[in-house]
């Protein structure tokens, strides 16, 4: 037997902890593997079940999965025990996969007290429901403009996980792993979560302090700090867009310096580069929520609901109102 697994022998659980995996149609394959192979390395590496899993969900016999897959469930949607943990896993189009029935079942067992996780665009589901009500929470980062046009109740973070109270969210792919290891951590010791993550060659365990998407700097390929700070700046003030001078001016340059920065590094204009963070954001509203053009348009700083579309189209190819009517580029994890 390898040296780790006999550290991690002797773990003891009075009943193996349960969670019951609510599969939603569409849902990521990745998000829902990863938390339950952390699971099932647990009970490996321990020797012993402390954990079991079921799969659920809104159909009589199988789900698909948005790589096109199909799951069999194990059960309905019944009442859970009083001990269970509820997994949501979302991912493609969730607003379709969240279904009335499921939104009911939802409230009644959170009306027990049970704890409930969403995984990737789950978090959504769970805010439809009210479960995210003065709650912290996560969401894959594509999702995070039209989740936070929705649902202004919730505290939205760019965290790759949180924890808040017996509500749990991550922002998809990996971070299920990031979240399953805090719980096997809480349930047992961190000695177990950490032999779970060697097994998995999961060098790197993050918390809920750390952030989902790359640093500006890793993202844009140049690690210039002025040119960061900038960029930032611009991403925090998509609604009311600020001024090339006043940017330059809070980083503490000229705005022909400013200027001669982004054509350097990234071979357009600073106005340019706002330009095609607004209309990304706007094309991102446009393809996960119900808001108008015209709201979408001032979501995004245009005052001019012509203006908009003469840009969207220009950098598109299509109108405003022809990308509303497309299910078939419908943006989604």
């Amino acid at each position: 037997m390898p040296d780790q697994a006999k550290q991690t022998r002797g773990y003891k659980a009075a009943a193996p902890r349960r969670f019951v995996f609510v599969l939603m149609d569409g849902f990521t394959l990745l998000s829902f593997a990863s938390a339950v192979e952390c699971l099932r390395i647990a009970n490996r590496m321990a020797e012993t079940p402390l954990y079991e899993w079921v799969v659920s969900g809104d159909v009589e016999d199988t789900v698909e999965c948005s790589a096109g897959s199909r799951f069999q469930i194990d059960m309905p949607l019944s009442e859970l025990g009083r001990d269970d943990t509820v997994m949501l896993c979302g991912g493609m189009d969730i607003h379709l996969a969240t279904t009335k029935r499921l939104l009911s079942w939802l409230r009644r067992e959170a009306r027990r007290g049970l704890p409930v996780a969403g995984l990737c665009t789950a978090s959504y589901t769970m805010a439809r429901a009210g479960l995210l009500d003065g709650k912290r929470a996560t969401i894959h980062w594509e999702n995070h403009d039209s989740f936070s046009e929705e649902f202004d109740e919730v505290e939205l973070t760019k965290s790759v996980y949180t924890v808040d109270g017996n509500r749990m969210t991550t922002a998809g792919g990996t971070s299920s792993i990031d979240l399953m290891l805090h719980l096997i951590a809480k349930d047992h010791d961190e000695k177990l979560a950490n032999a779970v993550a060697d097994q998995l060659i999961y060098n790197t365990i993050r918390t809920d302090q750390d952030t989902q998407r790359l640093s500006v700097p890793t993202r844009i390929g140049v690690r210039h700090p002025k040119l960061s700070q900038v960029i930032q700046m611009m991403e925090s003030n998509i609604e009311e867009p600020i001024s090339p001078s006043i940017l330059a001016k809070d980083a503490g340059m000229s705005t022909r310096q400013l200027e001669r920065l982004f054509r350097r590094y990234l071979n357009r204009s600073p106005k340019r580069y706002y330009m095609e963070l607004r209309l990304q954001k706007a094309r991102n509203l446009l393809m996960q929520t119900d808001m108008t053009v015209i709201n979408v348009a001032l979501a995004c700083g245009f005052s001019s609901p012509s203006h908009f579309s003469k840009c969207y189209r220009a950098h598109y190819n299509t109108t405003p109102y022809r990308e509303r009517g497309s299910q078939s580029t419908r943006l989604s994890v």
